[in-house]
């Protein structure tokens, strides 16, 4: 049983590890999109680009702020898996940020207000961290079709593949086992979370 728990979370890290790649040099090029001028102060097609990208980058902050009122609340193996998932989300922040610049924007966004109190057990902190997780994931998915330019786009696919992934990573830390977590064919944002198991991970 141990040893199966070890593979699960050994394969976790090295598929998180690669997302955390792929996101830094995607912001590495995104960073290189439209440093000629301001795209966006005469372009509509980018000046849309940006409120997209404004909205997710939104909903980010709002992610984001829910780890660290969720972190908080965990301990030991939990704590070090949310960590990254929470680290791996201020890269987020990164590239988004990069890409409106990208395109010749200005951010304008804030975090949505968390429900007061915050969570107060494990179990709360780790549905406060799915609930943002997936929230994020559907407002990547929305903006991708919307989203006139190929980084932002590529950049929403790529933001949609990593929520995807934390979500598996959180069922798990929720007590289901690997074939439980298995994400739908195809996510969508709003699949409830799981039912916390009583033995704590």
């Amino acid at each position: 049983m141990g040893s199966k728990r070890v593979v699960a979370i050994s394969s976790q890290r090295r598929g998180l590890g690669r997302v955390a790649v792929f996101l830094f040099a995607l912001a590495i090029a995104v960073s290189g999109c439209g440093r000629s001028g301001h795209g966006a102060a005469t372009d509509s097609d980018k000046a849309a680009d940006v409120e997209v990208l404004d909205s997710v980058l939104s909903q980010e902050l709002t992610t984001v702020a829910a780890y660290e009122q969720a972190l908080g609340q965990l301990r030991g193996g939990t704590l070090t898996v949310v960590g990254q998932l929470h680290g791996q989300d201020q890269a987020h922040l990164d590239a988004i940020t990069k890409a409106i610049r990208g395109v010749g924007g200005e951010t304008e966004a804030e975090a949505s207000e968390l429900e007061s109190p915050g969570p107060k057990s494990r179990e709360e902190a780790l549905l406060l961290a799915y609930e943002e997780e997936n929230a994020a994931l559907g407002e990547a998915l929305d903006a991708a079709p919307h989203l006139n330019t190929p980084a932002p786009r590529m950049l929403a696919a790529s933001l949609a593949a990593s929520h995807a992934q934390h979500l598996v990573a959180l069922r798990q830390l929720f007590g289901e086992d690997l074939a439980e977590s298995i994400p739908q064919a195809f996510e969508t944002g709003d699949i409830p979370p799981p039912t916390p198991a009583t033995k704590a991970r």
